[in-house]
């Protein structure tokens, strides 16, 4: 299925005059497929529309963002961050209030948004395996804290904890909707049990990289990864089992340089169109309420929102409250 950009939605908004300071705008995302697809369905339309280039940097660090904001020497005019994060960032004042009068919230899923972020794409942490590399793959969380059944490497996101509790509480037998609040020295008990064959990944483009290579042949990816992967010709079996969701969220930092533009950025990554193109290239759901309809059975039936059965979601609103103090102790489990 092609997609056409043929944005009428938004021509009145694109209408508008970019401040003549902005000759690019520049985007932050998280690397490798991801930001690929997001070029396409997003920056080039934008591109073409608007004439303003749109310049890829990255990866997203929360780090440099709050340095910049400090500083007064913020570079950044989008950025892709979690969900968890954006909430936290927009109450501790680094972020823009969001203009919705430029930016159509009404076609968005309510879940997704706050006065400081819109959702970029709805994702799920599930389990992947190269099929190609073991006699079996891990089905369930408890499956890969299994080193018995199980034996040899796997991979963990690295530098967020939410996704990676869960799985734990998961595999140790806490039932999906008696996480939260979360157990945290249960989890860390069960951690304790595999720290020695994890292998962390930084990035998505890592994960992939573990995965094919076979160096750590399963893990906890993002779904769009495992669909990348299996285009490429990976053997790539992915469970959905309690798959974990959550999403990425798109925030404009504080001060940035060309704050009309970025809310313009926004106004399109968010249509309907955009959402379902890059939905089709990455695998994740689009958080436009109107992108479903544009898109083949086919494609639509891969996605997170169809893999419900015993589907599990992230309460970003309890990691927006319990980031800072769960992240210390996360950073100094994966030191000891």
């Amino acid at each position: 299925m092609k997609h056409t950009f043929a944005f009428t939605a938004l021509a009145a908004i694109m209408a508008l005059a970019i401040p003549a300071k902005a000759e690019t705008l520049v985007f932050s995302s998280w690397g490798g497929t991801t930001q690929d697809a997001q070029k396409a369905a997003w920056a080039n339309p934008y591109t073409e529309k608007t004439g303003l280039q749109v310049m890829q940097d990255g990866p997203t660090d929360y780090g440099k963002l709050k340095a910049m904001v400090e500083a007064n020497q913020v570079t950044w005019d989008v950025v892709d961050v979690e969900g968890d994060y954006a909430a936290q960032a927009g109450k501790n004042g680094l972020l823009e209030k969001l203009d919705f009068s430029v930016i159509d919230k009404s076609k968005l899923d309510p879940r997704f948004v706050t006065d400081y972020s819109v959702g970029s794409f709805y994702y799920s942490f599930v389990i992947g395996c190269n099929a190609d590399a073991v006699t079996a793959c891990p089905k369930t969380w408890a499956d890969l804290f299994d080193t018995a059944k199980f034996p040899g490497k796997r991979t963990f996101y690295k530098w967020s904890a939410p996704g990676v509790i869960e799985a734990a509480l998961l595999a140790d037998g806490v039932a999906a909707d008696k996480l939260y609040p979360l157990d945290l020295d249960r989890a860390f008990k069960k951690l304790d049990t595999i720290k020695s064959e994890i292998i962390w990944w930084s990035g998505g483009a890592q994960s992939q990289q573990l995965l094919a290579s076979a160096e750590a042949p399963f893990g906890s990816l993002w779904n769009g990864r495992m669909t990348a992967l299996a285009k490429s010709g990976v053997n790539a079996e992915t469970s959905w089992e309690q798959n974990i969701t959550a999403a990425d969220s798109l925030v404009v930092p504080k001060g940035a340089p060309n704050l009309e533009a970025a809310m313009k950025f926004i106004a399109l990554a968010t249509s309907a169109e955009p959402q379902a193109a890059l939905a089709k290239a990455t695998g994740y759901a689009p958080i436009n309420l109107e992108s479903a309809k544009l898109m083949d059975a086919e494609t639509a039936k891969t996605l997170p929102d169809q893999q419900t059965a015993s589907q599990v979601n992230a309460d970003m609103s309890y990691w927006a409250k319990n980031r800072d103090a769960i992240g210390e102790r996360w950073y100094a489990w994966q030191a000891k």
